[in-house]
């Protein structure tokens, strides 16, 4: 019998059966019922993030990338200046899409374990006023690490900039509170902490901002002021939505709701968490983050450095018995990824006490772990 694995990854992630039966319906994309789960999607999504007022909700086809080009493309003038925020991968992916758009754009970067430093962007925000936005990857998927985002956010209003944050790996787990922290845009997807399937990102944009943005994109398809005036207008999308992807999310919100909200769904991923890297030390494998910067969504650890370890061999074990994790997304240091994020729990008989279990056995099988 084929196991059905468990997704310890950075997404896509393990979801709950309702959120997968929820994608067995056909939906027309000018149906009227469909435009109302639309809706409802978008109107839930806002009041996460405290910005039903002050915000619109973009949807858009496609990963996370697609939004956060988009956002980039629409919301930052072709003569503006961004100063990417880069501790990690996706900093460095925010700089390419600067590049490949076409925008003028400096970096401020730290260490991959290191935070982003407030006081550093103090600095380089006073040096060069010909900056209009600053871009921060809120938790860097390629880590785990937690970014100062209120820090960072205060620094940002206080020079009167915009902020873009790229909160794919954070956003319906860790608190993000726009009557509390001012962001231009937060970017997002149905796919991470949601629990939803992957095929749909979303903008939240400050309404002045996108009222204003007409003219900016550099795409067609990825232009959110268009996509915004035409789903105000019409109620539609402009072009083919993911209808099943629409559809599972609106089911993934509800049990969002259900669980707690935000700080529930936060709690789970802890457990997870902690039982994760309690269980990993126990082994002898450590974590490569500090424990004050890591976010219980995703942990890198250190591979055993013995001449037996494959990474690709480990990997294939480890599915054998019904988990899937990631690969170590850093240059200098050999890791590999476990994900915290899903429809798992931390006791469950296939939740994350049992991946910690597999884990042992199977690097106890390799005869890498130290005696």
């Amino acid at each position: 019998m084929t196991i059905t694995p468990i997704l310890l990854t950075p997404g896509p992630l393990t979801t709950s059966l309702r959120t997968r039966q929820a994608m067995l319906t056909d939906w027309g994309s000018w149906d009227r019922d469909f435009n109302q789960l639309t809706a409802s999607v978008c109107e839930q999504l806002l009041g996460m993030a405290g910005a039903s007022s002050s915000h619109h909700c973009v949807p858009l086809q496609g990963s996370g990338t697609f939004a956060v080009e988009a956002a980039i493309g629409t919301l930052v003038p072709r003569a503006g200046k961004v100063l990417v925020l880069i501790n990690g991968a996706y900093g460095q992916r925010l700089a390419k899409i600067c590049s490949v758009v076409g925008r003028r754009f400096s970096t401020l970067q730290s260490a991959e374990d290191q935070p982003i430093s407030a006081a550093e962007l103090e600095r380089v925000l006073a040096a060069d006023a010909a900056f209009t936005h600053v871009a921060l990857i809120h938790c860097e998927t390629s880590t785990g690490l937690l970014n100062p985002l209120r820090e960072i956010a205060a620094v940002v209003a206080r020079h009167g900039k915009h902020l873009i944050v790229d909160a794919m790996s954070s956003f319906g787990a860790l608190p993000l509170d726009a009557r509390h922290i001012r962001f231009q845009a937060l970017v997002a997807a149905s796919g991470k902490c949601l629990e939803g399937v992957p095929g749909m990102g979303f903008v939240l944009a400050e309404k002045a901002a996108l009222a204003a943005a007409e003219g900016n994109a550099h795409s067609l398809a990825m232009d959110l002021h268009e996509q915004q005036a035409y789903m105000a207008k019409t109620g539609q999308w402009r072009f083919t939505p993911p209808t099943h992807v629409v559809a599972a999310l609106h089911a993934a919100l509800q049990q969002h709701a259900e669980e707690g909200g935000q700080p529930a769904r936060l709690q789970r991923y802890a457990r997870n968490c902690k039982t994760l890297l309690d269980g990993m030390q126990a082994i002898g494998i450590r974590s490569f983050l500090p424990a004050h910067v890591q976010a219980p969504i995703i942990v890198t650890f250190r591979a055993p450095s013995h001449p037996r370890y494959r990474f690709d061999d480990f990997y294939r074990r480890v599915k054998a018995k019904g988990f899937l994790i990631y690969p170590g997304k850093l240059t200098q240091v050999d890791t590999f990824r476990i994900g915290c994020m899903g429809c798992i729990d931390a006791a469950a008989g296939n939740g994350m006490q049992a991946a910690v279990d597999a884990v042992a056995q199977v690097l106890g099988d390799m005869r890498v772990l130290n005696s």
